[in-house]
């Protein structure tokens, strides 16, 4: 059976970040972790856009800091009409140049524990105001409203959004509907 080569498109290229001027390759997110940053996002962007608080997009990069030549690419990010005016225009570059209010980043197994720290740190350095880390793993979710400041919660909480979010509650069975009991 021969090898099929995927044809060279935009979508083809390996999405990365930029870390102090270097362009870092950012490692393929396994199906699962995918599928949970998707369950997020459909959960997030409707309940944000039916109160014009601002956008929600997935794998965004986003220029978090100019000076050190920062680009992240949250998983899931909010972006509050506050930050970027909802009439303004998103502009067509490689990364939007705006600090985005929430980051969601859903751990993989490329990941190390380092690695997430890191970028909890940069979030927080660059303004965002919370940073939710999803662990598949352990089926836990840990909701940062500073990078000392974490609420650790497994399947059988709910996700309350406030400050940022207030009355966006997520029901985190809902996530990880596959687990039973």
């Amino acid at each position: 059976m021969a090898t099929v080569t995927p044809p060279d498109t935009v979508a083809d290229e390996p999405l990365y970040e930029v870390v102090d001027g270097e362009v870092v390759e950012k490692p393929a997110m396994g199906a699962y972790s995918t599928w949970l940053a998707s369950i997020f996002h459909d959960a997030l962007s409707p309940w944000v856009r039916e109160r014009q608080l601002g956008r929600v997009v997935t794998e965004m990069l986003f220029r978090i800091n100019r000076a050190k030549d920062l680009q992240r690419r949250p998983d899931v990010a909010f972006v509050s009409f506050e930050r970027w005016p909802q009439h303004q225009p998103i502009p067509d570059e490689p990364a939007w140049d705006v600090v985005p209010d929430l980051a969601i980043e859903v751990v993989s197994r490329s990941n190390s524990a380092a690695e997430v720290q890191v970028k909890i740190r940069d979030y927080f350095k660059a303004g965002v105001r919370q940073v939710w880390v999803v662990y598949p793993t352990t089926r836990e979710v840990y909701a940062f409203d500073s990078p000392t400041s974490v609420r650790i919660l497994e399947r059988a909480n709910v996700l309350d959004g406030t400050p940022l979010l207030a009355g966006f509650l997520f029901p985190l069975a809902s996530l990880f509907e596959d687990e039973t009991g």
